[in-house]
């Protein structure tokens, strides 16, 4: 067990008058497949009410036309499509037009369909070519379970967000109770790396530290959920918080969002869009309590 439990997540950092929309984080969303082009949308849209000052969407060219609809508040950068001829050359022909170092932080995963081998030639050249802060998230962790080269090489800034399902595919571990939960990251996780095992009462641990959320409830146990917390967390990553106070606030803030949802609409009706609907009222209610 850690031996320090934070009890609260950090506040709302403020904004200064004199800055712009770079000041607070230039974020790609590496998300969907034509199978999964909704993914990109959750994760994407989160990430602009999460507060990035600049998000681009890195999908298949076919799902262009569905994010610029969708979100139009967001950039594209165009990959090939799954199972495209050249696949790795076309990749970093894109790459080599939108230099990965022009973004602050970086979030891989969702919907992005493990079962063409573009995504793991897609997923092992990102988490080569950027150095700064991300998320893995969904397939990229389900991935990262199935490759024969196991767990990449630690990356300070890195963020894990497996599901119980997920996480037991990397560890082999299914804990159960809070103790247990918080052992078992504890165990995976790497040095300057934070591991988010989500669930009731999600955990967040980083070295000697963790926080257990006791925000959300049972009507966010809906598809595209986890999508959602996935844009917040690269949104906070890349307005400046440590990755260990970004997902703490992110999973708490995210709770919160689905607890406000639930209040106006029931769980049973609860869908991931919801959540980052009710999102700038938990930030309000946040800073207020702050």
């Amino acid at each position: 067990m850690p031996v320090k439990r934070v009890e609260n997540p950090p506040p709302i950092l403020r904004r200064a008058p004199a800055t712009h929309k770079g000041t607070y984080g230039r974020v790609l969303i590496v998300a969907g497949s034509p199978r999964m082009p909704g993914a990109a949308v959750l994760a994407t849209r989160a990430a602009l009410r999460g507060g990035a000052g600049l998000v681009t969407a890195a999908i298949p060219a076919s799902l262009s036309g569905v994010l610029a609809s969708a979100v139009p508040e967001a950039t594209q950068l165009l990959l090939p499509e799954p199972g495209a001829a050249r696949y790795k050359s076309a990749l970093l022909g894109a790459l080599e037009r939108h230099p990965l170092s022009g973004f602050d932080a970086m979030a891989v995963g969702p919907g992005l369909d493990e079962s063409w081998p573009g995504s793991s030639t897609l997923l092992e050249t990102l988490i080569g070519e950027f150095s700064g802060p991300q998320v893995l998230d969904a397939d990229a962790l389900n991935i990262i379970a199935a490759r024969a080269k196991g767990i990449p090489t630690p990356q300070p800034g890195r963020i894990w967000t497996p599901h119980p399902g997920e996480f037991k595919r990397l560890t082999g571990e299914s804990p159960a109770e809070d103790a247990e939960r918080v052992a078992a990251s504890k165990r995976f996780v790497q040095p300057g790396e934070v591991v988010v095992l989500k669930g009731h009462r999600t955990v967040v641990v980083e070295g000697e530290r963790y926080y257990i959320n006791e925000t959300g409830n049972p009507g966010m146990a809906t598809g595209g959920s986890g999508d959602v917390l996935t844009g917040i967390l690269a949104a906070l990553l890349g307005q400046g918080y440590q990755p260990f106070d970004g997902a703490c606030l992110g999973v708490y803030l995210h709770g919160t969002a689905g607890d406000l949802a639930a209040a106006v609409l029931g769980e049973t009706s609860l869908i991931a869009g919801d959540i980052t609907e009710y999102l700038p009222q938990a930030v309000r209610k946040h800073e207020d309590e702050s």
